[in-house]
């Protein structure tokens, strides 16, 4: 049962991951802040990766899905400031 758990929420995650970077490389590729979109979608690239190969392999880990949850909550509640600050920077 706890694997089964396990390999949802990693699921979840890595599926959740490659949705992400494909919006922000469509906004991007919109004009939408493009510098901001790219660098935001990497450590969801890193994500899908990671977890491409766990789907493929069927090994899932614990340590994917807290990383995960916590990447993708501490991105998802700073992403309007970092993009500002993204996007000044590069000067946008």
């Amino acid at each position: 049962m706890r694997s089964d758990y396990l390999s949802l929420i990693s699921k979840i995650i890595f599926f959740y991951s490659i949705f992400y970077v494909v919006m922000k490389i469509i906004a991007a590729a919109g004009g939408s802040a493009p510098y901001a979109n790219l660098i935001l979608a990497l450590p969801y690239l890193a994500f899908a990766a990671v977890g491409w190969v766990m789907v493929k392999k069927k090994t899932y880990h614990w340590a994917y899905v807290i990383a995960g949850a916590i990447v993708i909550s501490l991105v998802r509640y700073f992403e309007q400031d970092w993009m500002i600050a993204i996007e000044s920077y590069f000067g946008g």
